[in-house]
């Protein structure tokens, strides 16, 4: 893995124009994040029909390495059987707390062995504009609404309604891993495809529309190449 994407991977604050360097943070997918239970153990199902294995806890945290997080307007991918889903990203910086846009982009294949190395094997695109949060408790969270695009098609469209409050799933990661007050970058969970099917792409547009609705958008391509040649 190149160090190029550290570099890469810096947000910077819509309003203020602060630039947020993440290159050391924790960084995780948190997945299973639905706040309908039943809705979850349906979706376990579903992913165990195609081969996939449950996970062994609910909501799940999976680690990846920072350094695949991306900002990039394009991404390597190991396969053609890979694709990605929008997803809230939760931000520690400097003891503050930011939200912005990414997508939990995923070696499909490889998710019927092992679901964290099927996320460890792709770059994890974020948008380069994210929004500080005062207080999650005061934040609107449910009034946000994510929308997908692949290849011009819309993909997934829904409220953040349908997932864990912040606070709950911070409480989560904390509960776990532990918290030392450092910064966290977390991929904070996904919706219902449309069509219910992972679609391969090769381009992805993501929005979150803010409650006071401001737009954080990301578009970002895919290529085919070697595992270790995230993004350029």
């Amino acid at each position: 893995m190149t160090d190029t994407l550290s570099a890469l991977f810096s947000c910077t604050v819509v309003g203020s124009g602060e630039i947020l360097r993440l290159s050391g943070a924790r960084a995780l997918v948190a997945g299973y994040t639905g706040r309908d239970e039943a809705a979850v153990r349906h979706h376990i199902e579903e992913l165990a029909a195609i081969g996939v294995a449950p996970p062994e806890d609910v909501p799940m945290l999976y680690p990846i390495a920072t350094a695949t997080v991306t900002t990039a307007a394009r991404t390597v991918v190991p396969s053609a059987d890979t694709s990605g889903e929008v997803e809230p990203v939760l931000l520690r910086y400097g003891g503050r707390y930011f939200l912005g846009v990414g997508s939990d982009h995923t070696d499909r294949t490889l998710e019927t062995v092992d679901v964290g190395e099927s996320k460890r094997a792709c770059a994890k695109p974020i948008g380069p504009d994210v929004v500080a949060i005062d207080d999650w408790a005061e934040f609107d969270w449910d009034a946000c609404h994510v929308r997908s695009w692949v290849d011009g098609r819309l993909y997934q469209d829904g409220t953040l309604a349908a997932l864990l409050p912040p606070g709950d799933l911070l409480g989560v990661v904390s509960e776990r891993l532990g918290d030392d007050g450092g910064d966290i970058v977390c991929f904070a969970g996904t919706l219902p495809l449309l069509d219910g099917r992972f679609t391969p792409g090769k381009r992805w547009d993501l929005e979150l529309v803010l409650p006071d609705g401001r737009a954080l958008t990301h578009t970002y391509t895919t290529i085919e190449g070697a595992r270790d040649a995230y993004g350029s």
